[in-house]
């Protein structure tokens, strides 16, 4: 699966609004995607809930998994976003 490695950009992380927004964007796109840490297990970025398990603050490397590399790219620049600011 086509995956890229982004650094997160809201200035709180990954927490209730960022995830809320990735995952209204990932059910939209109606495509499978996950996030993964470093190391770590990847969870379905359709689940606000399963993103705030990354526990990923600002800064932190958060790598995004996706068939459909638009998807992929869409994903990707919310995550470095700071989401937060918007």
């Amino acid at each position: 699966m086509p995956s890229k490695t982004v650094t997160v950009g809201s200035a709180v992380g990954l927490h209730a609004r960022p995830a809320a927004l990735i995952a209204e964007a990932v059910s939209k796109s109606g495509k499978p995607v996950t996030l993964a840490t470093p190391g770590g297990n990847p969870v379905d970025a359709g689940s606000p809930l399963m993103i705030m398990t990354l526990g990923a603050k600002k800064g932190a490397e958060v790598e995004v998994s996706s068939e459909d590399e638009a998807v992929l790219a869409e994903i990707a620049g919310m995550v470095e976003r700071d989401l937060d600011a918007e």
